[in-house]
This record gives C-alpha cells, sequence and structure tokens, in this order.
C-alpha cells in the first residue's frame, strides 16, 4: 500500500507549489512540474517513476486532452476562421521548419529533428487569456483571433503528432503495420470521429440524461474519452487524438458546462497533477550546463518562429501591425500543449533522454516570458 502515501505526497506537495506559484503570477503547471523535480531524483528522490505513477499520468493527459476538446470554442472558430486558420497553419509550418533545420544542424536524426519541430509547433493560450483579461483586450479583434487560431492550433498539433507518433514512433504502443496501411487505419479513424462528433455523441449524451443515475452524464462523457482514446490506440495513433476529438464532440452538445466541471474536478484533484509531476520525475541537471548554448538557441527560436509566423498570418488576413504584434505575442507561449507533445514523444522513444530535461526547461522558459511579450505588445498599441 505504499503507493497511497506516495500518492498522496504528490498531491500535497502539487497543491502548496501550485498555490505559490500562482501567488507570484506563474502558471500553476509550473509549480505542479517543480513538485516532480523537487520530489523526484533530480533533488531529494522521494519518488520514481514507477508503474503507478505511469497509470496515473497516462489517465491525467487524457483527461486533460478531453477538457482541452471540451473548452474548444467552435462558434469562435467560426466567427474568426479565415484569420484564425491563417495564423495557425503559418505557426505552425514556420516553428516546425526552422527549428527541424536547426536540430539537424545539431546533429539530431531526421526523426528527432521532426519531432522537435513538432514539439514547439504546440501553443497553449490560457496564459495568454489571463493576461489580456487583465488588461480588457480579450474581446479586441486581436483577442479574438487568438482564442480562434488556438482551436486551429490545438487540432493541428494533435493530428501532427499522433500521425508521427504512428509512423516514426518505437515505444510499446506503436505497431510494426507498413506504411500504406498505417495511414489508411488513421484515415479510417478520422473517418469515426467524424461520425461520433456528428452523430454517436449527441445521441449517447441524450441516453445517457434519461438514466437514474446522478452521475450518467459525467460517466458517458468519460465512456466517450476513454473509448475513442483506445480506439486510436488500436489504430496506431496517440490516445490523445482520441481524447481530444471526444471533448470536441461532447462540446457539442448542450451538457458542455456540465461535463466540464465534472470531469475537471476529477482530473485536476487527482491524475492530471500527477502527469504534470510524472514530466519532472524525469528531469535531470546533469546535463544542462553542456547544453547551454541549445537552450539558448532553442528558446530564441522558439519565441521568434511563433511570434513572426503568427504575426505574419495576423498581417495576412489583413490587420495592422500593432494587431498582429499582440496577436504574435498571445500564440508564443507552449505551456501544457507542448509539456503533453514532449512526453508522449519521449514515450515513444522520439525524444532522446539526453536532451528531455533540456528540452522541458525551454517550454517553462517560454510559458514565463510570453505574458512579458503580450504586455508589450498591448503598451505599444495603446502607445500608437
Amino acid at each position: 500500500m505504499a503507493y497511497l502515501g506516495t500518492l498522496a505526497l504528490i498531491l500535497l506537495t502539487t497543491m502548496l507549489l501550485s498555490h505559490f506559484s500562482l501567488q507570484l503570477g506563474i502558471p500553476a503547471v509550473i509549480g505542479q512540474l517543480l513538485a516532480g523535480i523537487l520530489l523526484g531524483p533530480a533533488l531529494l528522490g522521494w519518488v520514481h517513476p514507477t508503474n503507478m505513477v505511469a497509470e496515473f499520468a497516462e489517465i491525467g493527459v487524457i483527461i486533460l486532452m478531453f477538457i482541452a476538446g471540451l473548452e474548444s470554442d467552435m462558434t469562435m472558430l467560426k466567427r474568426y476562421f479565415r484569420p484564425g486558420v491563417l495564423v495557425a497553419v503559418i505557426g505552425v509550418i514556420v516553428p516546425v521548419t526552422l527549428i527541424f533545420a536547426f536540430s539537424e544542424l545539431w546533429g539530431f536524426s531526421f526523426v528527432a529533428a521532426t519531432f522537435l519541430g513538432i514539439t514547439f509547433a504546440a501553443t497553449s493560450v490560457s496564459i495568454s487569456v489571463e493576461v489580456l483579461k487583465e488588461l480588457k483586450a480579450l474581446d479586441s479583434k486581436g483577442g479574438a483571433t487568438i482564442l480562434g487560431a488556438a482551436v486551429v492550433d490545438d487540432i493541428l498539433t494533435v493530428i501532427i503528432l499522433s500521425v508521427a507518433v504512428g509512423v516514426f514512433g518505437t515505444g510499446e504502443s506503436v505497431t510494426n503495420a507498413p506504411l500504406w496501411l498505417t495511414l489508411v487505419e488513421q484515415v479510417a479513424y478520422f473517418g469515426v470521429i467524424y461520425l461520433v462528433v456528428r452523430w454517436l455523441a449527441p445521441y449517447l449524451m441524450h441516453l445517457a440524461e434519461r438514466l437514474f443515475p446522478d452521475a450518467a452524464v459525467t460517466i458517458m462523457s468519460l465512456l466517450l474519452c476513454l473509448g475513442m482514446a483506445y480506439l486510436a490506440d488500436v489504430f496506431g495513433m496517440s490516445a490523445v487524438i482520441g481524447a481530444f476529438f471526444a471533448g470536441v464532440a461532447v462540446a457539442q452538445t448542450p451538457y458542455r458546462h456540465e461535463v466540464d466541471r465534472a470531469v475537471g474536478a476529477i482530473g485536476y484533484a487527482v491524475f492530471i497533477p500527477v502527469f504534470f509531476v510524472s514530466i519532472g520525475l524525469n528531469m535531470r541537471f546533469d546535463g544542462l550546463w553542456r547544453d547551454l548554448w541549445f537552450i539558448v538557441i532553442l528558446t530564441v527560436l522558439a519565441l521568434l518562429t511563433k511570434w513572426l509566423g503568427c504575426g505574419a498570418g495576423a498581417l495576412m488576413a489583413g490587420m495592422n501591425r500593432q494587431e498582429a504584434n499582440i496577436v504574435g505575442a498571445g500564440m508564443v507561449s507552449r505551456g501544457e500543449m507542448a509539456l503533453i507533445v514532449a512526453q508522449i514523444g519521449f514515450d515513444a522513444q522520439l525524444l532522446h533522454r539526453d536532451f528531455y530535461s533540456s528540452v522541458i526547461l525551454v517550454i517553462i522558459l517560454t510559458t514565463l516570458i510570453a505574458p512579458f511579450m503580450i504586455k508589450g505588445a498591448l503598451q505599444r498599441q495603446n502607445a500608437a
């Protein structure tokens, strides 16, 4: 029963460090990562990457991606479809291309360089949204475009990630099927996603409401989440893509907010903190000084590629320079999305252990720098 003590220690530490992070104006996820570093082999050595931690972490990332799908605002996407798509697509192409080129020059293999580019294609705008709310700019043209682009960015990232894991991955869940068969299976799975979003999810959620148990709607939503995640794994794709689109499907029903509250309470109370702690448990400090220039250059590239790429997309959509600057800065933060991608790639052996800690550190740095970039862009717009 020692795992109960380990779980209690993880939850206590993440709760306290998340509190102090928020008090300092830092995202709670950074506190949870620090909990993993503090408790893990890098410092105290009290908690190790056991099977229990791995299983809880896997459920945590599936629930986290389900919630991301639930909170994807399709109405906002439809309203700002053209600028959102331009910003997201160019904001994915630029970092993937340039970071891939940098990684190849640094000596990475083709597969590892491709995956590193995919990692920094991800965007997490939760922090940007908080800054925009604080400065009363969320309802502006730039703020609305950021929200629309974030939906497209999430969809593009999980699709590219899943294809990369299916084609290049060598982890336990990856099959050795021929490439053509893998691609056919993935196309078939997207057909299943369409059926679930269009017909199956609304029918099942309505059916659940008519059942007697109080939590029937929540249970049905979790069945969709876990079932879609399992099917994605069977089809040779990452389980997170199934969870994400299950969230998108449930979000199109009248039960969206009820499910968001219930599943969020389950996820953020137990499983999601363990997922972020599991990332910290894999961190090591012994190679960071050796990789200092790699960290510095990758951080600069991560900031510039999103800022300039998304800003260019905003300019192409007809925005002025000040608005494009705000959009570019608002898409810089990598946050939990990049952490999810990095961990999945690490598990699929697409990200080498020697560079794992350095990549996580760069993700943290971009997440901390992003709010200052947004505030600076808004101040320049107000001064213009």
